[in-house]
């Protein structure tokens, strides 16, 4: 390029870029905090029990716990091991699953999560907080806990979706093609959540969307810019979070969900989120949903294949900036510990109901 040609370019692009940082290539990573062989039995253990819940070939429920979106490392590796073992306990009826979330999806400003942000003090160091991010999960799948993650950057999953045995798309990424897309090449089972107004047409259009092969623009395991081309992900579903202040956890709103999978030639099969709006984005009566929940299970309900729970060591959330409270979200509102246990076992006895019923 001349001189001219290089001021001329110089003039047109990058014209917001603060700076260019080198991002880590995602095998560098994976060199430097590889999966063992524990890590990979659990990892295929925890896919494969989850897809035989999503099938129904297992009648356990799937459970997804954990905080909203991780910030401290050390709470969250307490929280972990409580759920370790405490799930040995419940295994003859619930799947559980840690939610281990990197990043936080926005509405408008804030906090983005783990991996952006990993030392929450706006110095955006991404490279520390994806070596974060795949340290954390190889210490949650060493406690042989299945681990599920939202997915909302389409190049991070690179870095750590070998370790993770069930996805996520957010309400707010769900109608986005580069997400479906994203859904078609993971690995693992994904559930799509419906948009933040309710809608559950997209959630269901995603996931038909996400069943059939795709090519896009994105990075191989060296960091090179590549065309991806996917298979398909056939393990998908829907998950309802409500909308617009409304629940649509009940009976008939899963029924209506089942309509709109069936008319559309997919599985029956829906995931409920005990948070969002349909408790009201008061996480002190996600217990009181899951109840409703699991009425439906105990009835009979097999379409239900699982829920998630927002959930950390102290209940509440609180703002960042001075002394934070240990293990408490920084983020949306969870149930304490001790709801949380209460929450689980209710769930497993709903099962052990629909089983009996069952005969």
């Amino acid at each position: 390029m001349t001189a001219t040609g290089a001021a001329r370019s110089e003039a047109v692009r990058d014209q917001r870029i603060e700076r260019v940082v080198p991002l880590l290539a995602p095998a560098d990573l994976v060199e430097e905090l590889p999966l063992g062989e524990a890590h990979v039995e659990s990892l295929l253990r925890g896919r494969g029990e989850v897809r035989a819940v999503l099938d129904r070939a297992d009648d356990r429920l799937l459970v997804v716990v954990g905080p909203c979106s991780v910030h401290d490392v050390e709470a969250t590796r307490d929280y972990a091991e409580r759920l370790a073992a405490l799930a040995p306990r419940l295994a003859g009826e619930l799947c559980l699953a840690m939610r281990v979330y990197f990043e936080k999806p926005r509405t408008t400003v804030g906090w983005k999560g783990l991996i952006n942000d990993p030392h929450l003090d706006g110095s955006r160091d991404v490279n520390t907080g994806l070596r974060m991010a795949r340290r954390l999960l190889l210490e949650v799948l060493g406690l042989g806990l299945p681990v599920g993650c939202e997915f909302l950057d389409p190049i991070t999953p690179q870095y750590i979706s070998d370790a993770v045995c069930w996805g996520a798309i957010g309400a707010r990424t769900v109608e986005s093609q580069t997400h479906r897309q994203l859904g078609s090449g993971l690995s693992m089972p994904v559930g799509f959540k419906n948009r933040t107004d309710g809608n559950v047409q997209v959630a269901v259009d995603a996931v038909r969307a996400a069943a059939v092969q795709h090519a896009f623009a994105g990075i191989d395991m060296g960091g090179t810019p590549a065309v991806l081309y996917t298979r398909g992900n056939r393990d998908c579903h829907v998950i309802l979070r409500g909308g617009r202040g409304r629940p649509n956890h009940d009976a008939e709103s899963v029924a209506e969900t089942l309509a709109l999978l069936r008319d559309a030639g997919l599985p029956e099969r829906v995931m409920i989120d005990l948070s969002h709006d349909n408790s009201g984005k008061d996480p002190s009566r996600q217990p009181a949903v899951a109840d409703a929940v699991g009425a439906q299970i105990a009835a009979g309900e097999r379409a239900i294949v699982g829920v998630m729970l927002e959930s950390f060591l102290v209940s509440g959330r609180q703002d960042l900036g001075g002394e934070l409270v240990y293990g408490q979200s920084i983020t949306d509102g969870c149930l304490g510990w001790d709801d949380t246990v209460q929450v689980l076992e209710a769930l497993a006895a709903a099962v052990a109901s629909r089983r009996a019923a069952d005969g």
